[in-house]
């Protein structure tokens, strides 16, 4: 978070709060991608091993093949048990709301700005925005804690 900027005018401010909110949302998007590829990483590998060793456990003449769908079950329960731990689908959707809610306030705010003469925007609503954008980011802190302590 930068320092916010003093003096400005309600129109600089209004400006300043879309730049933290632009940041925010970009930082929401990067994390939301990553946690998605890791969780549907996760699950199509978990399938994957599972199949696998379903169908090797099914040659059980072949000794050779039946250790290593043992082995392969072993596996999945170990990459499974990943998902819950790192909580990569929660912190997915997390992000995903997170980037709904940036996106809502960014809206708000441009309309704003848009529909208000320069010399009418009023620092006081600008201020409520910045209040909401605040809350955006402790509420997502505060929840990412929380799936971080659950792992």
């Amino acid at each position: 978070m930068t320092d916010l900027p003093s003096g400005l005018k309600p129109l600089e401010l209004a400006q300043h709060l879309q730049s933290q909110i632009s940041r925010g949302h970009a930082y929401a998007r990067s994390r939301k991608q990553r946690f998605r590829w890791k969780s549907v990483t996760v699950r199509l590998t978990t399938l994957v091993l599972s199949a696998v060793s379903t169908i090797i456990l099914g040659l059980q003449n072949l000794n050779p093949w039946t250790g290593t769908a043992f082995s392969l079950v072993a596996v999945v329960t170990v990459v499974s048990a990943l998902e819950p731990f790192f909580a990569w689908r929660s912190l997915w959707v997390l992000m995903e709301e997170a980037s709904y809610r940036f996106h809502r306030l960014e809206d708000d705010l441009a309309y704003y700005v848009a529909s208000t003469p320069a010399d009418q925007i009023d620092a006081g609503k600008v201020g409520e925005m910045f209040a909401q954008y605040q809350e955006i980011w402790d509420s997502l802190s505060g929840r990412w804690l929380k799936f971080r302590d659950n792992g």
